[in-house]
């Protein structure tokens, strides 16, 4: 793990889960936006750029930082 992902946010920095919010789905911070809908418009052929576009409220360096993060715990899952 380089020295910029061990100083940034994590994954609980970046999402947040409140039952008055979207009932309760995990969102990113600061917005209502689900953080499912990220891979699911990825998943559909969707840019960041595109998504970034459509979810105004979204930080891309949020988004770069969850996918980043993402990957990183899929990747040592798959290696235990």
């Amino acid at each position: 793990m380089t020295a910029d992902l061990q100083r940034g946010p994590t994954l609980k920095d970046l999402i947040t889960s409140d039952p008055e919010i979207m009932g309760g789905r995990r969102v990113f911070r600061g917005t209502r936006v689900p953080v499912e809908v990220l891979f699911e418009n990825l998943a559909d052929g969707l840019s960041v750029d595109e998504i970034l576009d459509a979810y105004q409220t979204l930080d891309r360096d949020d988004v770069v930082r969850v996918l980043t993060l993402a990957s990183r715990s899929l990747a040592g899952s798959e290696a235990a």
